[in-house]
């Protein structure tokens, strides 16, 4: 007698149409707008699909209301556990508190005030928040031994079927919002939970359409996991993107995204800095790092999109605004418009002013200037 072979998971089109009908219990579609100054500059139609705009201000609440919904009354009775860099943890401190359900949320010591001040907002009574770490993947760790000791449901931020059914439904709105085809849909990773949706739901809906990953250049956990024919753990990150910089992306997204996206691409972190300022600045629009990694990636698809019609998933605004000093200083080194030099100069009268007229401009100027004389 032959056993039965297991399939590898695929979300199903019904299955999302189903997490559509829960998430509409407390999220409402998210608006489809057009970006005139992103259209012009690239020669396409750039259209932002805002999830940014929802009540935690990211596309977090859909898989994580979808799956705490989708728990049996024991499983609800019990409580359930994630682990986050911030955005799945307050749409799980959400569900929680809509739902009247305990949940222990794992954070690094690290993630933006801002992110914890929502989430205990959200989560009320509800939820404790727990800081552990410095990378998600250290509170990832402790969120599984906490779960297993207290014999808790784990509310996985990527890695689970009924997760990336909730993400699924992202692109579910985009379809039904665009008033034509579309030509390719670019997305962020961090676990790979997104894409995987989007492949779902754009294969089953508009097969023709490209889906193309976008990560952090300093925490390609995607991209050198498909370079490398499996899952691979990287030995050290950059954080700074927090909302998609993890060592590790989950076994059933890399199972999905592996052969199915159209590329996987990496933008620095200086290039997503430079955009940040920009949406603020020319669009009104606030996101954080790991909500504008698809509009920095515009550049580095400006050929493949001439003339096409792009849609960029704005995945989250939940940025703090201590950290724009730094979102400003990335943008300018990487943008070559502000320098560092450590200078040893002879004790002598005029040495400085020597090297001033040799290196500035006629438009440059000195922002700071610290001078230590050696004895």
């Amino acid at each position: 007698m032959s056993s039965a072979v297991t399939q590898p998971y695929f979300p199903v089109l019904a299955d999302i149409y189903q997490a559509a009908q829960r998430i509409a219990e407390v999220a409402d579609p998210t608006p489809l707008q057009k970006s005139i100054r992103l259209s012009k500059k690239f020669g396409a139609e750039i259209w932002l699909k805002r999830e940014d705009l929802h009540r935690v201000r990211s596309y977090k609440i859909r898989g994580a209301y979808n799956k705490i919904s989708s728990l049996s009354q024991e499983e609800l009775a019990s409580g359930v556990v994630c682990a986050s860099a911030g955005n799945h943890a307050q749409g799980v401190a959400f569900a929680c508190a809509h739902l009247k359900v305990k949940g222990a949320i794992f954070m690094p010591v690290v993630t933006p005030k801002q992110k914890i001040d929502q989430t205990r907002l959200f989560g009320g009574e509800y939820v404790e928040v727990i800081l552990e770490g410095d990378t998600f993947d250290d509170a990832y760790g402790a969120a599984r031994q906490y779960c297993e000791a207290e014999d808790r449901t784990f509310i996985h931020p990527f890695d689970d079927p009924k997760t990336i059914e909730g993400q699924a439904t992202v692109g579910l709105e985009i379809l039904k919002q665009a008033d034509q085809s579309i030509d390719m849909v670019i997305a962020a990773v961090g676990g790979g939970g997104l894409c995987s949706g989007l492949i779902g739901s754009f294969e089953a809906l508009s097969p023709q359409s490209q889906i193309i990953g976008v990560e952090p250049k300093g925490a390609p956990s995607m991209k050198s996991s498909i370079e490398a024919g499996k899952c691979l753990k990287l030995a050290s990150i950059d954080k700074f993107i927090d909302g998609a910089a993890v060592q590790k992306v989950g076994e059933l997204t890399f199972s999905i995204c592996k052969d199915r996206l159209t590329d996987m691409i990496t933008v620095e972190e200086g290039r997503v800095c430079q955009h940040i300022l920009e949406l603020y600045n020319r669009d009104a629009i606030v996101v954080e790092p790991a909500g504008a990694l698809t509009i920095a990636a515009l550049d580095k698809l400006k050929d493949q999109i001439k003339g096409k019609r792009v849609v960029c998933v704005v995945g989250g605004s939940n940025n703090d605004i201590t950290r724009m000093a730094e979102i400003k200083e990335r943008a300018l080194l990487f943008g070559q418009l502000k320098h560092y030099f450590i200078v040893r100069f002879p004790q002598r009268p005029g040495a400085l002013k020597e090297f001033v007229a040799q290196i500035l401009g006629p438009n440059d100027d000195i922002t700071h200037l610290n001078i230590q004389k050696e004895r």
